[in-house]
């Protein structure tokens, strides 16, 4: 199956421990990144207004944060005292 922009990029098939919650939440910021990444190649927003390059350019930004959060949530998640 072919992986969506969002799963790719919080490597959605990387889960050695197959933890459920780990699952969960790549899942679900794969979703918050796709629709992200669908704001940077869409020429207008959901109110029909162009979609400039300052759009474009906070959606990269929002991506590459989401990538983190999702990291650190993983992170939180595998922490073993």
């Amino acid at each position: 199956m072919t992986q969506t922009y969002g799963e790719k990029a919080v490597g959605l098939s990387f889960n050695p421990s197959n933890d459920s919650a780990v699952d969960r939440i790549k899942r679900l910021y794969a979703q918050i990144i796709d629709e992200l990444d669908g704001l940077r190649k869409t020429p207008v927003d959901a109110a029909g207004n162009p979609t400039g390059a300052e759009a474009k350019r906070l959606a990269s930004i929002a991506i590459a944060e989401a990538q983190g959060a999702q990291m650190w949530a993983v992170k939180a998640i595998t922490w073993r005292d």
